[in-house]
């Protein structure tokens, strides 16, 4: 029944407020009551010593009856519901204006009545109601005589017996009571409001609620009809709490497609390898059996033949295995760059001179356009040798015969521009995007025959991206392609 926010808000609310009235209903009766007995004592406070001083209550030592018999015919009269007593100076009762039985006590506390007797006296005091033992009630006192010996004390309740009957009666007055239904209703009134109130604070946070439920059963965000605009006008902690579920489910979604894309991808790769892997095998299990099969059969020459095809496919596997090992560590963070600072140029001539052969084979210039005073650069040499390589191969590889490779570099600003450029037959437009893809082959048929593997310009690009510097391709079929990227200089 209490399970949402607003019905236990609610509740709460309404025991407060009902705690609150019934507090407010106690403090109006009580102030009320204590009100009336502080303006009838300041009213009051000389009645006692007006009649002392006009009527000679006691003459040596003796109580005078027939003054205090005038005196409490004379109240009666005026005021029935004052009671008269004369205490001497103990505060031991001499006489009272009361039926007998009437009174329970035979003396008063003299201590209050000289509290009110001074002239610094904060009212309302009470005094002992000699009716009642356990009762205190506001008094008038005075000395008699007022001046000279003290002979005793004219004591009078302001308020007896009759005023509590009509203070009863007064506390059901119709007054009283509507100030009570008043006190009730502006209660009500006020929590009303309050329930309200917490209506439309709530109201975010059901609509949050109903969408972190839909966004649990699997809709997407863009789905589940919810504004996030009533959340972006305000800056409380609930606005606050929607923008970061909506800054979260956006998160989510983006890791989800990342995840679909990686999954996609492995399997992607799963298959690429499984290809890669399954060619080269099994051309060497065939050529392999072929020799046991007919190993009497073959001739020197033709056993060598088959023997020096089953090393090239074991070197294809291992290159194709070690460069997916290398990937997979530049892509997992494994590998660690060291940033140094070195001659690029001098880089570049090594790299070069371990082509040389290969380039000479096929009739290919290799034509460094660089000075030779560059500045240097900041990184990893081992991994950049790596990119030198990587591209410089794949150059070399789709280059015809009596083409030319050219390798220009150039300072500006505070980095090196490199630009690796070849003769060869090009690369489609529509597949410029793909070639730093793993496995990603022009043509599959000459996989086996150049020992391409697919994986060097996804280690190039990878190894790069450590760099923070990015390649870029251009190309045109029949007249080459050119790979180009920058490096930092030396700070």
């Amino acid at each position: 029944m209490f399970k949402s926010l607003y019905s236990k808000l609610a509740v709460i609310l309404a025991i407060l407020f009902s705690l609150v009235g019934l507090s407010l209903v106690f403090v109006a009766l009580f102030s009320t009551d204590l009100y009336q007995q502080e303006i009838n004592q300041k009213l009051n406070v000389k009645l006692a010593e007006q009649i002392a001083k006009e009527k000679l209550l006691i003459q040596d030592q003796n109580v005078n009856n027939k003054a205090l018999k005038e005196v409490f015919s004379m109240l009666m009269v005026v005021n029935p519901s004052l009671e008269i007593y004369l205490l001497d100076t103990s505060g031991q009762i001499l006489a009272f204006s009361a039926p007998l039985g009437k009174v329970k006590r035979q003396t008063v506390n003299i201590q209050t009545i000289k509290e009110l007797l001074d002239p610094k006296a904060k009212l309302p005091i009470m005094g002992d109601d000699p009716r009642d033992p356990k009762r205190k009630k506001i008094f008038s006192v005075a000395r008699i005589p007022e001046k000279g010996q003290l002979q005793g004390y004219l004591y009078i309740i302001l308020g007896g017996e009759s005023y509590d009957s009509v203070v009863q009666k007064l506390k059901g007055s119709y007054i009283l009571t509507l100030s009570t239904w008043i006190i009730v209703a502006s209660l009500l009134f006020a929590l009303i409001t309050g329930l309200l109130l917490f209506a439309v604070l709530t109201g975010r946070l059901k609509e949050l609620t109903k969408m972190m439920e839909a966004f649990k059963a699997g809709e997407k965000r863009d789905e589940i009809k919810f504004s996030f605009q009533r959340f972006q006008n305000s800056d409380d902690e609930i606005s606050r709490l929607g923008i970061t579920f909506k800054q979260m489910a956006e998160q989510i979604e983006e890791q989800m497609e990342q995840l679909i894309q990686a999954d996609t991808m492995r399997r992607d790769l799963i298959a690429n390898i499984s290809h890669d892997l399954r060619t080269p095998l099994a051309t060497l299990q065939g050529y392999i059996e072929t020799m046991l099969l007919k190993k009497n059969k073959l001739s020197e020459n033709e056993q060598g033949l088959y023997l020096k095809v089953a090393i090239n496919h074991c070197e294809h596997l291992n290159q194709l295995v070690n460069r997916l090992l290398e990937l997979a560590k530049l892509e997992s963070y494994e590998i660690q760059v060291t940033q140094e600072p070195f001659n690029l140029s001098e880089l570049v001539h090594d790299v070069l001179q371990k082509f040389e052969l290969k380039a000479e084979e096929k009739k290919i210039k290799l034509i460094p356009d660089f000075k030779a005073q560059l500045p240097f650069v900041t990184a990893d040499i081992g991994l950049i040798e790596r990119v030198f390589d990587n591209l410089i191969e794949n150059a070399l590889r789709f280059t015809p015969d009596n083409g030319n490779i050219t390798i220009s570099m150039s300072s500006g600003g505070n980095e090196i521009k490199v630009c690796i450029s070849d003769s060869g037959c090009g690369i489609p437009k529509e597949a410029l995007p793909s070639i730093f893809d793993r496995f990603f082959q022009l043509d599959k048929s000459r996989e086996i025959k150049t020992g391409h593997s697919g994986l060097g310009l996804a280690i190039t690009k990878k190894i790069l991206e450590l760099h923070q510097s990015n390649i870029k391709v251009e190309s045109e079929i029949g007249s080459g392609t050119s790979f180009s990227f920058s490096m930092k200089t030396q700070a």
